[in-house]
């Protein structure tokens, strides 16, 4: 038997089939249109998603289910989209709407929780029993499992990862607070905060390496210039490692998982971003010198995590 995983983004809708262990087996991806209404956009994946199954050449009986992650606050239980912020839909009955085109039953959850997921069970977090997921890009996202199961709290919505205030009163973040841990720790925190360093310090290498230009400067931008030995950009990347790591200290506190999984494009640092991370999560987390210490690793299964996620939803 296989599982149908679909990604939904703004941008784009990526199906794959899996099978039991795991494997992504075929990949598809195609444009979301931005300008239907939720109800066209579910019927929209419903067709696509049988299209896609009879292209990987095996029998609609031969799908278990399907598993849809969605960049939004999802109802896990009765598969409804409650509301989601790009996109049109507002209490959209997803699993209501795919029966009037198959029978193979729908399941839903939100797209960073599905990542989750599919770390925790095929990917770096394979093994162990529980395991946070946090991915840093334009903002921070994350879930949280538990004995292999997501937690997504009573109202489905929890494993908000970012938005925690680690700085009361601090910079402005997108969902209305100051000083959420996605103002600091995602990729644009990064950007941010090296433009600032910028403006602040002309002669640092950073603004040879955006070519004077600050709209050039991404969150890799200080990590080179701090690799070159800059100033400007060593005392950056300090800093953010110094944030980044508060609001992980803040979730081993809270759960005490066996490892922690860090995704999104700044993860690509590796071990030059997990090392110093290490060092100061556990001079500060409870209980370290004593207790076993929860790892700190690179997620694994990239941009198709969630896929495969969604599909063990």
């Amino acid at each position: 038997m296989y599982r149908i995983g679909i990604d939904l983004g703004g941008t784009n809708i990526a199906y794959g089939l899996v099978d039991a262990a795991g494997n992504l087996i075929k990949k598809r991806s195609v444009a979301t249109d931005r300008g239907a209404s939720a109800e066209e956009l579910t019927e929209f994946m419903a067709k696509k998603t049988l299209e896609f199954i009879d292209d990987c050449g095996i029998k609609r009986a031969d799908v278990e289910s399907v598993g849809i992650g969605c960049p939004g606050a999802c109802d896990d239980e009765r598969a409804v989209l409650v509301l989601t912020v790009n996109l049109p839909f507002r209490n959209t009955d997803i699993r209501g709407i795919f029966a009037r085109f198959t029978d193979i039953p729908v399941h839903l959850g939100n797209d960073a929780n599905c990542a989750a997921l599919g770390e925790a069970l095929f990917g770096a977090g394979k093994g162990t029993r529980t395991s946070l997921t946090i991915t840093l890009g334009t903002g921070v996202g994350g879930g949280i499992v538990i004995d292999g199961k997501l937690y997504t709290g009573f109202n489905g919505v929890a494993g908000e990862m970012g938005h925690m205030v680690i700085r009361k009163g601090g910079v402005k973040c997108g969902c209305g607070r100051k000083g959420c841990f996605e103002a600091y720790a995602s990729a644009t925190a990064v950007i941010r905060e090296t433009r600032i360093a910028l403006a602040k310090h002309p002669e640092s290498l950073i603004g040879e390496l955006c070519g004077g230009d600050p709209d050039k400067i991404n969150a890799k931008t200080a990590f080179d210039a701090m690799r070159a030995g800059d100033k400007t950009g060593t005392r950056l990347v300090k800093a953010y490692i110094k944030d980044l790591g508060e609001g992980i200290i803040n979730y081993i506190n809270i759960f005490q998982p066996e490892v922690i999984l860090i995704g999104g494009g700044i993860s690509k640092e590796g071990e030059g971003l997990l090392k110093p991370l290490r060092r100061y999560v556990f001079r500060y987390s409870y209980g370290s010198k004593l207790l076993k210490r929860t790892r700190i690793e690179t997620a694994k299964l990239g941009n198709d995590a969630g896929i495969i996620g969604a599909a063990m939803l």
